[in-house]
């Protein structure tokens, strides 16, 4: 096949995958709705990333820069659009942060030409970045909180593996210009850190999870509370936890937040992950709970077990068993977009509403603890089925 024809081939099957329309799966179980197709996998990464089009450079057509997968993605709403801020893995194992943009939420997302520059941080120049939330904070800026990956100094010779983690933070008024601050101090390490998107006491509010290293959380007992006086010179001083992990329950081996709350008249609505251990290694998944109004660092409302776990194809990946999600919208219709990864390895969505995801947090079961406290839940609820005329 002559040269113009292959590329127009690839290009051709590009703009199908691009174009294919996103349709909602038929089970539903009233809480949230998935959707038939991943939003985001490394194919729908743009030719012109992976491809050099010079036919004196590359007369075979090979692709010279390969993607891995497209996943963890921060989101907002911006000019009518909804935008992923995507971790993108090449096959090099680096990931970096591109956005992704769409006019309906569910399909059609197309990556912008360029992937996101990150300024350095001049005197400590991480190795990988990951895992961005965004949040639109009432101090007028857009700031994105990310996991900003070192090679451990105190690693022993040869240990190629040992790293540290630190939150980094950037900030900008049109996500296009990136201003980049220095990295939060904390006496732990820090992976997943969340800032909140009003001030609290007049100072800025972070959602932390302190750990010990790099993967285990060690002492780390679940998700903190941070307030921060400036965010330019960012310092964890005082540090409580708001929402903590638990013996045999999804959120045994570690938690953390995943985006930032959202506002509703009934609390703060949360979306977080919760780790245990199992056969098959660890297993991700993903939980909701609810804070106080006034004071978010109060807990009011924590459902029994997971939110959403992975099913069917989303189990298998690069890294399997996995749900992680760092980004959801709220439109103003009331519509919640759940913008979740499966594996490690590609982006899907899900649908919802505030009005059910409160309803879903303060009227499910709490945990009790044990497996008799189960079933008397459920005894309890079919007391009550039964004594209804409406069951057919």
């Amino acid at each position: 096949m002559e040269y113009r024809a292959k590329v127009k081939q690839l290009f051709d099957r590009h703009e199908v995958l691009l174009s294919t329309e996103n349709a909602p799966l038929k089970y539903s179980n009233g809480i949230y709705q998935r959707y038939r197709h991943p939003v985001l996998t490394a194919d729908h990464t743009p030719l012109i990333w992976r491809y050099d089009f010079n036919k004196q450079d590359n007369p075979l057509l090979l692709e010279r820069i390969g993607m891995n997968g497209t996943f963890n993605s921060g989101a907002i709403k911006w000019d009518g659009k909804y935008l992923l801020l995507v971790r993108v893995e090449g096959d090099d194992r680096k990931s970096f942060f591109a956005i992704a943009e769409s006019p309906t939420g569910i399909d059609h997302f197309r990556f912008r030409n360029y992937p996101v520059l990150l300024p350095d941080v001049a005197d400590d120049p991480e190795t990988n970045v990951y895992d961005m939330r965004l949040t639109r904070h009432e101090d007028g800026w857009i700031y994105g909180l990310f996991c900003a990956e070192r090679k451990d100094p105190d690693a022993a010779p040869g240990d190629l593996s040992a790293a540290t983690a630190s939150c980094g933070i950037v900030r900008t008024r049109d996500l296009i210009q990136w201003d980049r601050l220095p990295d939060l101090i904390s006496q732990s390490q820090q992976r997943n850190v969340v800032l909140h998107p009003e001030f609290v006491n007049g100072k800025y509010a972070l959602y932390t999870r302190p750990q010990d290293g790099f993967i285990n959380a060690g002492s780390g007992s679940g998700i903190g509370w941070a307030l921060i006086d400036d965010i330019t010179r960012a310092e964890v001083k005082e540090e409580k936890i708001i929402n903590h992990r638990q013996y045999h329950t999804i959120k045994e081996v570690k938690n953390g937040e995943g985006p930032h709350p959202i506002k509703t008249d009934k609390g703060w609505l949360h979306l977080a992950h919760g780790v245990r251990a199992c056969a098959a290694g660890l297993r991700y998944v993903l939980y909701l709970y609810m804070t106080d109004l006034k004071d978010p660092s109060k807990l009011i409302a924590e459902p029994a077990g997971h939110f959403m776990a992975p099913k069917r194809n989303e189990r298998v990946g690069d890294v399997s068993n996995v749900l992680f999600s760092n980004g959801w919208i709220a439109d103003d219709d009331g519509t919640v977009y759940i913008y979740y990864a499966s594996s490690d390895t590609r982006m899907h969505v899900a649908t919802s509403t505030i009005e059910k995801l409160v309803d879903y947090c303060l009227h499910t079961p709490a945990d009790g603890g044990r497996s008799r406290s189960s079933v008397e839940a459920i005894c309890k609820l079919v007391d009550k089925n039964l004594k209804q005329k409406t069951i057919v």
